[in-house]
């Protein structure tokens, strides 16, 4: 493995913290999150170091590269045929960490066990459409689904589909890693295409990894230290730490992220019973100068749909879209004290928002619109009770149907049912057709309240020329860097 590098690795290290950071010393990344390690991802979400770790260690039937696209992972070909409805993947030889070979068989029942009832893999719900998974040769295995499905591809990229197992042999690579100390170590797993038949041959260039998983004011210290290359993981609501060292712009890395930012709501009780009392909340939020007060660059959005993506019709708009912002705040006021009027008494919501400065920043904005239209709001915690929940995330994939199905935490009958019949039209024109009808019934039931979208930030200095912004905010440890420059 890679123990003969590790005092190697160490040496270039301190030289790297002594003197700058020297060519040939480990890349060395704080991912924001937890201490890094090994996670299922079948009993849970992952945090960011656990998914760059689980992506370095254990490839899926594909996988990412830098800029956000598919690659081979464990599979070098694969077809999509049927419209959508199979995927056929030729596996390459690949090897466990232990130097076992990885067999077809393995691999069906590392993904059924992602797909079948009862997983917690947080994409799951996406993988019903899945039928059936078969070997069709100790080589090619076949996933075969109820319905048409052309992008599946970019979940099969996910780490979360990553081909792993527990014990010491986890994953086939890219990276194999050893853990010393709060750090893990990675270097070049074992790679059957790439062993030297001649053993004269020059050595493969080695590109070696030292990760930590951290909290971001810890990361943005250790940067400004000159003790890190790259901090991954950046959100909205750690960006103020980031502020305060004042990093050089051209450092700074803001991914084009596509996904959710709003305000769920998950109850239906009193003041948020009425579809027209949610759209005051909605026509409240002054959403250019809420992003504006994070980045300049960062857009709000009104709309469910960022884009048309696979619906059959543009994004569905709030009836109050177009509106000045003046305007909508006195519709949202006269609508309150309506129902005021009928129910009186103060008016008190819990809104539950992650920890953190960002989310301080946020909830000072939203607290004065709420306040604005006569609501007392209640900060919480994003495990307490709350009337409304923040969601931020990054979509997995390019479908409408994602974005439904996130956002619609507590629906309207009607709008759950326009999101089931997506999942079950039986050709992509029917599904295209099935998601603008559930966008549209969405947006009626303002059963979401949308934003912006993502904030993500990194930071990279100029050593990582492999770094590439992309729309899934993803960025592989093995696609920092571009060695052959």
């Amino acid at each position: 493995m890679i123990r003969r590098f590790i005092p190697l690795i160490l040496a270039l290290a301190l030289a790297a913290c002594e003197g700058g950071r020297v060519a040939d010393a480990p890349i060395v990344v704080s991912a924001i999150g937890s201490e890094a390690g090994i996670a299922d991802p079948d009993t849970g979400p992952l945090e960011m170091p656990d998914r760059l770790l689980m992506a370095a260690t254990a490839q899926g039937l594909v996988q990412f590269d830098g800029a956000g696209q598919i690659e081979p992972g464990l599979a070098e070909r694969w077809t999509v045929a049927d419209d959508g409805r199979s995927y056929i993947f030729r596996l390459k030889d690949a090897v466990w960490a232990n130097g076992q070979p990885v067999t077809a068989e393995q691999v069906i029942r590392i993904l059924r066990r992602a797909t079948q009832p009862g997983s917690r893999n947080p994409l799951a719900p996406f993988l019903v459409v899945i039928d059936e998974i078969v070997e069709m040769t100790p080589q090619v295995i076949e996933v075969r689904l109820s319905n048409p499905r052309p992008d599946l591809l970019k979940l099969f990229a996910q780490p979360e589909l990553a081909i792993f197992r527990t014990g010491p042999a986890i994953g086939t690579g890219p990276l194999a890693a050893e853990r010393q100390g709060d750090a893990l170590l990675l270097g070049p797993a074992t790679d059957p295409a790439h062993v030297a038949v001649d053993t004269d041959a020059a050595p493969r260039r080695i590109q070696h990894i030292v990760l930590r998983g951290e909290r971001a004011a810890v990361a943005v210290g250790r940067f400004r230290a000159g003790k890190v290359d790259a901090i991954i993981g950046g959100t909205f609501a750690d960006w103020p730490i980031l502020q305060v060292i004042a990093p050089p712009q051209e450092r700074v890395k803001i991914d084009p992220a596509l996904g959710l930012f709003g305000l769920a709501i998950v109850s239906r009780e009193g003041f948020l019973a009425d579809p027209a009392n949610r759209g005051a909340l909605a026509m409240a939020i002054d959403r250019a100068a809420l992003t504006q007060a994070f980045h300049p660059d960062w857009q709000p959005v009104e709309t469910l749909l960022p884009l048309q993506l696979d619906s059959a019709a543009a994004p569905a708009q709030p009836l109050w879209v177009g509106r000045p912002a003046a305007e909508r705040g006195a519709a949202a006021r006269r609508q309150v004290e309506t129902w005021r009027i009928a129910h009186p008494g103060k008016i008190r919501l819990r809104i539950a928002l992650p920890p953190g400065p960002g989310s301080t920043l946020l909830w000072a904005k939203l607290a004065q619109a709420m306040l604005d239209i006569n609501i007392v709001p209640r900060r919480v915690g994003l495990d307490e009770d709350a009337d409304i929940r923040l969601i931020d995330a990054v979509a997995p994939y390019d479908s409408g149907r994602w974005f439904l199905v996130t956002a619609c935490r507590l629906c309207s009958p009607e709008a759950m049912a326009a999101i089931e019949a997506a999942r079950e039209a039986p050709d992509l024109a029917s599904r295209a057709q099935r998601i603008a009808e559930a966008d549209i019934a969405l947006s009626a039931d303002v059963a979401y309240i949308p934003i912006a979208q993502p904030f993500r930030w990194a930071i990279v200095t100029a050593r990582l020329n492999g770094w590439q912004g992309n729309t899934r905010a993803w960025h592989p440890l093995n696609h920092l860097r571009n060695e052959s420059e």
